[in-house]
């Protein structure tokens, strides 16, 4: 069972229980999955388990009625379900919680009840009902019971399948039987109920010597068996789905009524089957029970040779009452085998796979009865036939011909032009589908791989290449599932290499990933980046809304041709997108797709401050089929989402250096409060030094090593979900250790850029206040000029100058900071920065140790290899566990 599955069965147990609060499912969930063991349920456990639920209930008839009604319908993992609840029958504990529980809900639902207006006027119990009103009452809750009873007509269902497949095979409309097939009852072959065939005078029966009676009767008894009333045996009425029930005439000797009574159920299960086989024949009711229908017909016919037979001896004279039983004896046991699976299998409202798991059910359940077991062998095999047309078609060609929807894969309408704006990657998950109630018993194990197998072909037949198995055998029904599984294992195998085969070697799918996504979104190509942020510097500051896309293409493009970029043969396939909201917006978007809270943050009014282009700016890439199975618009998005965060860290780091690259000219100037400017080069350099240590760890100890475990793993990989799978672990592994799924170090991880990038603002504005590069430069150039050499005089001017000057730009500088007040802006920055950069290192010191996976543990290290922070995070730690002392009692 998938952890999906587990999590929804999880909160549906606890919405019917009304258990709120405390942990949610998440926790049982967890135990679920570490306490499960692949059990599989018998019947000899199954028997045993029903037996002690009988005895444990105060309505064991009740309780064996309502299994054996379920048993009949062929109720999927019935015995597991009943196993389950005869454990429960012996943990006292849960049992008194469940019986604690009912009760609440009754009262619950009982002041419902009374709170509601009802117009029900209920006698009291101290009046007396008289004779007539109490059968009038019975009566009325008889019909009451009879109407929901009710099976729908034959008509109206057939209508209600007929347009469901009309709706699935819009091109092609199911046939349609003429109307006169159901107008005309006689051409049915059952009773004809309410109508008398035979114009004779009845004689009274009752007046008759006994071997006149016993000659009349076996003439009816002959009409009866075909389905044709008697003078003496009629037909009763059906009831829903009971079984024919017959009239014999009071007056009959009883010694002969005896031996009537024991022939008349075959004529009821002849009449079961007969009617099964008219409405099953009908389109509507699919391929399998089509050919299973044909299947009892042949088995009817041969009845049917034998009562004419039996007539003719009876015409002869030499058919008696004891004859008519002995020669009746063996097709009894035939009939009923037929009528027990034709009411199972209107009663499950079985198709398709559905149909042939009944079917392989009786037939197992058979084993000891070696003619009962052969019997439903021959018509598991005829039903069988044109579903394994169906699966044969799918696994050795990919392809689904299912008019009937009768198959275990379902085809939805889905276009692959969309995966390339699908975030939730639909079409790899949901254009094929499995069908649980389709799946035949005797194919559950291998319906994955059966589904894959046809994936697999279907993805090689869209890119226009027609695929059929090599190792394609016809699939025959047995008993010995070995036989279906070595033929669906070489076709999967089959599929598998022809699919890998195909998008490594012709679609060049690795050279995709390593050549041109690891270098562009991972930015792997060190001096294409380089090139290209010296290129686009200008252009990125600009607000969102005013930066002109085609100026960044051709920039792009630019910087393609003059790096080592240029070898690339899928450079072309890079383009430029400029994205609506910031990282952290987009994350929060990301994470609450098909959540609650999708729709209000989808719908939330962008962003009030205005992106810049550096915080908008993302790659993208065009990707074509099949390689968009691969590389879709998810796998995209958290490689648009790792490009983003990189990319930004670069930005910063590179507007880190050119402060110190300006502040490196200021340093030869004696500025008399010196001690709040070498704080801002320590600030400066604490900034540089955490900048690039987050770029080094995440490129080098997160992407890098995980990358080479991706290749790995692509070289080893079967099949096309193996390279899913390891795409998708890779993406899944950077973007957790990047810090990139948790909004809360998101966040914080963010306000300390911030820092940084107001900070490195500050210090441009203070050293272009300065003025220092146009002065020093106006100073240089004045004798820049073509009149040769200064003189020693024009030498030393320059020099007495160049002091004046220095000293001037001092004191400016000096009153600069007296009047701005910039010494107490560092300190503020150098706060800000020190509180932000403590809180990301006590939260990653947090989630490192809850999640022994985590490898953000390497950021404390790199950041405080000296142990600068250790104590003010040990100190963080101590208060955190004071606070949460005073609850310890309480748990």
């Amino acid at each position: 069972m998938s952890e999906f599955r587990i999590h929804h069965d999880v909160n549906e147990l606890l919405s019917l229980l009304r258990v709120h609060g405390g942990e949610g499912a998440e926790v049982y969930i967890d135990l679920l999955q570490k306490n499960r063991t692949p059990y599989v349920t018998t019947t000899v456990s199954a028997h045993s388990a029903k037996v002690k639920i009988a005895e444990f209930s105060r309505t064991p008839e009740d309780f064996l009625k309502k299994y054996d009604e379920l048993k009949s319908k062929n109720t999927r993992h019935l015995d597991s379900l009943v196993y389950l609840l005869s454990k429960l029958t012996e943990d006292k504990e849960t049992l008194q919680y469940l019986q604690q529980n009912a009760k609440e809900r009754a009262e619950l639902a009982a002041n419902a009840a009374t709170s509601s207006s009802t117009n029900f006027s209920i006698p009291s119990s101290t009046s007396k009902i008289s004779l007539q009103e109490l059968e009038e009452l019975r009566k009325q809750l008889g019909s009451v019971t009879a109407s929901s009873g009710v099976q729908q007509p034959l008509e109206l269902t057939r209508k209600i399948l007929r347009d469901k497949q009309n709706k699935k095979n819009s091109g092609q409309p199911v046939p349609v039987f003429p109307s006169w097939v159901y107008e005309r009852p006689a051409l049915i072959g059952d009773f004809l109920i309410g109508t008398s065939l035979s114009t004779d005078t009845t004689v009274p029966i009752g007046t008759l010597p006994l071997a006149s009676q016993e000659s009349m009767i076996v003439e009816d008894l002959l009409y009866v068996l075909i389905g044709v009333d008697g003078r003496y045996i009629t037909a009763q009425p059906l009831v829903g789905r009971q079984n024919r029930a017959f009239s014999v005439d009071p007056n009959l000797d009883l010694s002969i009524k005896e031996l009537v009574t024991r022939i008349l159920p075959v004529a009821a299960s002849y009449s079961a089957v007969t009617r099964f086989i008219e409405e099953k024949s009908s389109f509507e009711y699919g391929q399998v029970n089509h050919a299973l229908a044909a299947a009892m017909r042949t088995l009817i016919k041969e009845y049917m040779i034998l009562i004419t037979q039996l007539e003719h001896l009876q015409r002869q004279g030499l058919l008696s009452l004891q004859k008519l039983w002995f020669y009746i004896q063996p097709t009894m046991r035939t009939l009923e085998i037929l009528a027990s699976l034709a009411t199972s299998v209107d009663k499950g409202e079985c198709m398709g796979g559905s149909t042939l798991s009944l079917l392989h059910d009786k037939t197992f359940n058979y084993t000891g009865d070696s003619q009962a077991q052969e019997l439903c062998l021959y018509l598991t095999k005829a039903a069988s036939v044109p579903y394994f047309e169906i699966l044969e078609k799918w696994i050795y060609r990919g392809i689904i011909n299912d008019p009937y929807s009768e198959f275990m894969v379902e085809e939805h309408e889905l276009q692959k032009e969309k995966i390339q704006e699908d975030y939730n990657d639909k079409y790899w998950d949901q254009r094929y589908t499995v069908v649980q109630q389709q799946i035949p018993s005797f194919l559950q194990k291998m319906a994955d791989k059966i589904l894959s197998t046809g994936k697999y072909l279907n993805v090689v037949r869209e890119c226009g290449r027609d695929v059929t198995c090599p190792v394609a055998k016809e699939v025959i029904y047995t008993l010995k599932e070995r036989a279906y599984v070595e033929q669906i294992e070489k076709a999967y195998n089959y599929a598998s290499k022809v699919l890998l085969d195909f998008l490594m070697e012709e679609k060049e799918l690795v050279a995709h990933l390593s050549r041109s996504i690891k270098h562009y979104f991972l930015m792997d190509q060190g001096d294409f980046f380089v090139h290209f942020m010296d290129l686009t510097e200008e252009e990125l500051k600009k607000p969102v809304d005013d930066i002109i896309t085609t100026r960044l293409e051709a920039l792009l493009e630019l910087a393609l041709r003059m790096s080592t970029a240029n070898t690339d043969p899928f450079k072309d396939d890079l383009k430029i997108d400029l994205m609506p909201h910031d990282l952290i917006t987009q994350l929060l978007r990301v994470l609450a797709i098909e959540t609650k809270q999708e729709k209000t943050i989808i719908n939330a009014d962008p962003t009030e401050l205005t992106l810049s282009g550096l915080e908008a700016f993302s790659f993208d890439y065009i990707v074509k089929w099949p390689l968009s199975l691969i590389i879709n618009r998810k796998a995209l998005t958290r490689y648009q989402m790792l490009f983003r965060h990189m990319f930004y860290c670069k930005h910063v780091e590179r507007q880190l250096c050119n402060v110190w690259i300006s502040n490196k000219t200021a340093k030869q100037f004696s500025l008399h409060s010196a001690k709040w400017f070498a704080g801002a080069f320590t600030l400066r350099q604490r900034m540089l030094n955490f900048v690039q240590n987050i770029q080094y760890y995440m490129m080098f100890e997160v992407m890098e090593p995980t990358w080479h475990i991706l290749e790995k793993n692509l070289k080893l990989a079967s099949n096309i979900d193996d390279v899913l799978s390891h795409h998708t672990s890779f993406l899944d592994n950077c973007l957790k250790d990047c810090m990139l799924t948790n909004p809360e170090l998101l966040k914080i991880f963010s306000k300390l850029m911030s820092v940084c990038v107001m900070f490195t603002n500050c210090m441009q504005r203070f050293t272009q206040s300065m003025k220092l590069d146009s002065e020093m430069d106006r100073l240089t150039l004045e004798h820049g000029t073509m009149l040769g050499p200064p003189t020693e005089e024009e030498r030393a001017e320059e020099t007495a100058k160049k002091k004046l000057t220095n000293k001037l730009l001092a004191e400016h500088a000096d009153n600069l900071h007296l009047t701005s007040g910039f010494e107490a802006t560092i300190n503020k920055f150098d706060s800000n920065f020190s509180t932000h950069l403590l809180d990301l290192l006590d939260k990653l010191s947090v989630y490192s140790t809850n999640d022994c996976e985590h490898s953000m543990l390497n950021i404390i290290y790199r950041l405080d290899f000296n142990g600068f922070y250790t104590e003010r995070l040990e100190h963080m730690s101590a208060e955190r566990s004071q606070k949460a002392a005073p609850l310890l009692p309480r748990l």
